[in-house]
This record gives structure tokens, sequence and C-alpha cells, in this order.
């Protein structure tokens, strides 16, 4: 049986016409998929504590599909907000590392709620040679005296966040910095804390891992741990041994034996039996 060619012409614009619903939903279902949405992100690096404006900020399409939640879709939302956290170009803005509204710049924007920020002194070596810096995380230990008047060396604060270094709180990891205070943030408990402990004893911070999580309590470290026990040490070769002074006793009286006592004139004599 022959086909006509007008019927082999029908097939073949209804296997088109199929194969082309077939693309264009495919074409639309890749469309919804890639679906784009509005996102702030930072146009430039920005340290904790700055206070953002519009040239330091752009929008870029976002797959709608992983749009960060507490995200932004306008820039203006965004002018004159602090930032409580760093920020690096590129990356999202999200509410979470912002202050509250109305904050003002500077150190105050960067305390979290319920903490609070304190100062203590530092020198080369208390501040770890230069190496904390603004956001790091420290261990501060005390070196004191014990209830037995013993030296004893005690970590009493643990993970404790950087916020300034001197009056500069933006990062420079450029180079280590020696400065002689350290501004770090505590909860008031651990402000109390610190407080007594630089009263009684000189202070040390000890730089931790940011990541690092794993706390381990110490009962501190005295003298006889650190040395061991004390022994006297054992007389050298050929050095006289010590000796101690003793006042010999007298030796015993002579018992007296029987006799007469003699007068002779002025002279005297005993005569014993």
């Amino acid at each position: 049986m022959k086909i006509s060619r007008g019927m082999l012409m029908i097939a073949l614009s209804l296997l088109a016409g199929i194969g082309a619903v077939i693309l264009a939903a495919s074409w639309m279902g890749k469309q919804a998929s890639e679906k784009t949405s509005p996102l702030v992100i930072a146009a430039v690096d920005m340290d904790l504590g700055s206070t953002i404006t519009e040239a330091m900020l752009k929008v870029v399409a976002w797959p709608a599909a992983a749009l960060p939640p507490n995200s932004f879709k306008e820039i203006k939302s965004l002018n004159g907000r602090v930032l409580r956290a760093p920020l690096f170009k590129g990356e999202p803005i999200l509410e979470p590392k912002l202050a509250p509204q109305g904050s003002v710049g500077g150190l105050p924007s960067m305390i979290q709620s319920g903490k609070r920020a304190i100062s203590i002194k530092v020198n080369e070596v208390v501040g770890v040679a230069g190496f904390t810096l603004p956001g790091s995380f420290v261990d501060v230990m005390v070196n004191t005296m014990d209830s037995k008047d013993k030296s004893v060396s005690k970590i009493v604060l643990k993970h404790i966040l950087v916020l300034a270094i001197a009056q500069e709180a933006k990062r420079d990891d450029t180079k280590p910095k020696v400065v002689n205070a350290v501004t770090l943030e505590v909860s008031p408990e651990e402000a109390e804390k610190l407080d007594l402990a630089r009263s009684i004893g000189s202070l040390t911070l000890i730089l931790r891992n940011p990541m690092d999580r794993v706390e381990m309590d110490t009962t501190g470290s005295r003298r006889d741990n650190l040395l061991g026990k004390e022994t006297e040490a054992p007389p050298q070769k050929n050095e006289p041994v010590a000796r101690s002074e003793v006042t010999p006793s007298p030796p015993p009286a002579r018992p007296r034996t029987p006799g007469i006592e003699i007068i002779r004139g002025t002279q005297k004599a005993n005569a014993e039996f």
C-alpha cells in the first residue's frame, strides 16, 4: 500500500508540532527553576562598627530558590545602618549582622544585647605579641596567690570576643600591632570576675581559634605541679658533712669515800679509810 505524499507531509507536521510543544514546556520549566530575585550585597569590604552608605552596596540577581533569609532587596532600606560584624565584598547583607535600627556607629553599636565592654591593660606579652585583633577570641588567665599564700595560674574566662585594641575597632591582618589596652565583650558576671582578677594578680590573654568550641576545665597550675616536690640535695663528694654542735656533758662527780678531817694549826687535811 502506497502512502501519498500529502499524508506523509501531514504526519511530519504533527511530529514537528509535538516536538515543539515538548521543547517549549521544557524551556518554561527551566525558566521557572531559574527565577531570580534582587539581593543587596556588599560592594566593598566593611569593618564591624561601620555605618553603611549606599555607595557601599549594590543589587544583584540571585536565584529565588536560594535567597538567604533576613536579606534585603532594596539599598535605601540599609542606608545609615551599622554593622555589628565585618562584611566582605560580594557578601549578602543580613539583618543579624546589623545593629538595631537607630544605633550610632562605633563601639557601642558592636556590643550584643546582654553583653558589656570592658578594657584591660596589656603589654607585648599579655597581648600575644600583637596578634590579638578586633574580632578574635581569647581566654583570660590570672596569676595570683591562693589561700595558702602560694602562686597559682588559672584560666578564669573562656572564648571572649575582642571588640577593639587601643582606640581601634577595625581589623588589620597585614601585621601584628602591639598596644597598651584591649577591649573585651563580656557578660555582667564575666565583667565582675575580670575586674576581681586584675585587682588580685596579673592577667594574660591566650589567643584561640574562633571555631574551637572545645572547653576544658582546669584546676590551675601551682609551683609544686610545675617543679615537683622539692627535696634536700645530697652532699657532694669531698664536701664535709655538717655536724650539729652538741655541748659535751660534764664528767660524773667522783663519789666521796668515808674519812675524817685533821686540823693542825692553820693546816687542814683529810684522811680517808
